[in-house]
């Protein structure tokens, strides 16, 4: 055997478990019974509270309709912080919970998927368990988590994100746990749900399903069972965010958006992701951006930065995309994909850079707005050398980079996150 072989990056491939999903119009209706069947009593709901929507109040008048006791966590907040996940915690069980349903969207499901560990392990920080497969007891509370936007995937991936506000106030840290034990117990899309989800935040979630499903893609992991579920969801995107964002209660686009988001996640949660992910999370750590937006805004740039490495890769997501590429050179189909990414990215009205990003760029913004002084002295996107620098460091040491298509180094991912931040989209396009 050649030496060079046995030293690939990822010689072993590795499954994950999927959770049981309902999924369809209709589906939430089924929570009661369904938390009954798993034997729930005293439930934890954990959300953001989805402010301006009836939706957390319609679910829990149902859970309780059906004989379930519930208590509700409505403070998780986007890019969900240590202490979220730590005040849950101490809420269930004070109450003496024996289950878990979050409502929403990422943030809620990933600050209740680190609650569930949290709890195993006799309230344990959260912050422990960053990582890989960090925990000792795998025996969670279970956990029901109903999708309310289309872009996560946390309701089926074995990962969660969470900013640690703890070890340097000065320089928080978003980190991710990879957990097999996280893996939620049930998950319900229903299309219907995501009705109520605001117009930025829907071309937002969707991009991040381009993200979640680009990255496994071409990633370093090269994860086979991944490409087809990775190349579908793609091609969903690609014919549904339209519609989803600007026509909100088309079921045809909602639908389209819901299985995108779900097979995406299944494709990265073996498959890998990249430092679009490493960016999103290096920005959400220091200004409190949301995730989609920082994807899309990364995507383009870091599409444009891999593409030489896997060309062929790029020219299937561009057929994926609609793109009719023949005729076409590989390195000529790939450059359709990234010029359908950003034609994508403006028809949908998200901001191209982080500099225009500002406190009334998009409606659940919290720029500048954060729980800490750090925050409230960060309104806006800084963007020069210092902070280029401190974004860099955060995107090497994420886990998200070694899966990157391309290897990175600080010389390398500088001029990426300098772009993402002060360049302009039409420099990509040849």
């Amino acid at each position: 055997m050649q030496v060079d072989e046995l030293l690939k990056p990822f010689p072993i491939k590795e499954f994950h478990p999927f959770p049981r999903a309902l999924m369809g119009p209709g589906s939430h209706e089924l929570i009661g019974p369904e938390a009954l069947k798993m034997g729930f009593k005293k439930t934890l709901v954990m959300t953001s509270g989805l402010r301006g929507t009836d939706v957390v109040h319609k679910i829990v008048e149902s859970m309780k309709y059906h004989g379930l006791e519930v208590v509700v966590y409505d403070q998780v907040e986007s890019n969900p912080k240590d202490y979220n996940v730590m005040d849950a915690v101490g809420l269930y069980q004070q109450n003496n919970c024996d289950s878990f349903v979050s409502i929403g969207g990422g943030s809620s499901h990933d600050a209740c998927k680190g609650a569930r560990v949290s709890v195993a392990h006799d309230g344990r920080n959260v912050n422990e368990f960053e990582g890989f497969n960090k925990s000792e007891n795998p025996a969670n509370p279970p956990h029901i988590a109903v999708s309310t936007t289309a872009g996560t995937g946390s309701e089926t991936s074995w990962a969660y994100v969470i900013t640690d506000t703890t070890t340097d106030p000065d320089n928080p840290h978003k980190y991710v746990a990879f957990d097999d034990a996280s893996v939620t117990s049930l998950a319900i899309d229903d299309p219907v749900l995501y009705y109520d989800c605001p117009v930025d935040y829907t071309a937002q979630c969707g991009f991040d399903v381009l993200a979640h499903a680009s990255e496994p893609y071409v990633s370093r992991l090269n994860f086979q069972p991944s490409l087809g579920n990775a190349l579908h969801a793609i091609k969903l995107t690609a014919q549904h965010l339209r519609q989803a964002v600007w026509n909100g209660q088309d079921l045809a686009g909602r639908e389209g958006m819901m299985y995108a988001q779900y097979i995406a996640a299944q494709a990265f949660n073996s498959g890998g992701l990249g430092i679009i992910h490493s960016i999103s999370h290096a920005v959400s750590a220091f200004y409190d951006t949301h995730h989609g937006l920082n994807n899309a805004i990364a995507l383009p740039r870091v599409w444009a930065f891999n593409m030489p490495v896997c060309y062929e890769r790029f020219a299937d997501i561009a057929e994926a995309m609609g793109i009719d590429t023949h005729g076409m050179t590989k390195p000529q189909a790939a450059d359709a994909a990234l010029a359908a990414s950003i034609r994508l990215l403006r028809d949908v009205g998200i901001p191209e850079k982080f500099a225009d990003v500002t406190q009334d760029t998009y409606s659940k913004n919290r720029l500048g707005k954060g729980p800490t002084k750090f925050y409230e002295n960060a309104p806006r996107i800084i963007g020069d050398d210092a902070d280029i620098d401190r974004i860099t460091n955060h995107v090497l040491g994420d886990a998200c980079t070694p899966g990157n298509a391309k290897e990175c180094t600080f010389e390398t991912v500088r001029p990426v996150v300098a772009h993402s931040i002060n360049g302009d989209l039409d420099d990509l396009l040849t």
